[in-house]
């Protein structure tokens, strides 16, 4: 893959859950777009508007909030790679609200593109079908994280799905990533206090299983996090790199990106 595509990320997530041809990532270098930044809890969509573009994340995290709960609960969480609100292709209005975690920079693709993509390419057309298919399976995931875990497996789970899902995009592979939230927004994503989040990120550093500092988190002990969590990424459907997964290999084409002012 060319250095500096704007959809490196995407094409990484494709490639790791469907059988795509380096000819079928190739169409992505046609992407439209338009490049948006967003401040820290900036609000991307908000609940009732009607889509017609999705929101490709490029840099920094995404969350998907419940728009009537007072203290801002976090339904699902984005990370490069992802398209937040894919679901739009099908039903374009907006339930929840989709927030900024921090700053983020994120592509508005319109909706034609990947209805063209889907109708060129098969394979693509399945795999964007599986991604979808991913984005449930999180959430049926996220359900029984909040009812059946207590607090310290409810965050030690969340890191790890979070820390996976970068290193399948090529990110976080030394298991240092940027903090996708505040210990507030970690509060909001696990149904706690942030008192009770307190508590319990004191809890796996006193068992050295990550270090905390400002904007940065190290997972220090991988093995001994996962064992705590009872994390099994199965439900993630992304396949290793030895099991049928091809190189990306995309050439550039210019004037792919359009950036916004």
């Amino acid at each position: 893959m060319q250095t500096g595509f704007a959809f490196s990320k995407l094409a990484d997530h494709l490639a790791s859950i469907g059988d795509v041809t380096a000819d079928d990532l190739d169409l992505l270098a046609e992407m439209p777009s338009t490049i948006a930044h967003f401040s820290s809890h900036q609000a991307i969509l908000r609940h009732g508007d009607d889509s017609h573009q999705c929101c490709l994340l490029l840099q920094g995290y995404l969350s998907w909030q419940d728009a009537q709960a007072a203290d801002g609960q976090i339904t699902s969480i984005s990370v490069p790679g992802d398209i937040a609100d894919l679901q739009t292709l099908y039903q374009p209005r907006i339930n929840g609200n989709l927030i900024a975690l921090g700053p983020a920079v994120v592509a508005l693709v319109p909706h034609r593109f990947f209805r063209e993509l889907s109708a060129r390419s098969p394979a693509m057309s399945r795999t964007l079908l599986l991604m979808l298919l991913g984005d449930h399976a999180r959430q049926r995931n996220w359900t029984v994280n909040l009812g059946s875990r207590d607090a310290l497996t409810r965050v030690a789970h969340l890191l790890c799905e979070i820390t996976t899902r970068l290193q399948n995009v090529g990110l976080a592979k030394d298991f240092r990533l940027a903090s996708p939230f505040t210990q507030s927004d970690l509060a909001a994503a696990c149904s706690i206090s942030p008192v009770h989040v307190n508590r319990t990120i004191r809890e796996l550093r006193r068992c050295n299983l990550l270090h905390w500092h400002g904007k940065t988190l190290m997972i220090s002990d991988w093995p001994g996090l996962v064992r705590l969590a009872g994390f099994d990424p199965a439900y993630l459907g992304i396949r290793p790199p030895d099991q049928g997964r091809r190189p990306v290999q995309l050439e550039l084409t210019k004037g792919a990106v359009a950036s916004a002012r």
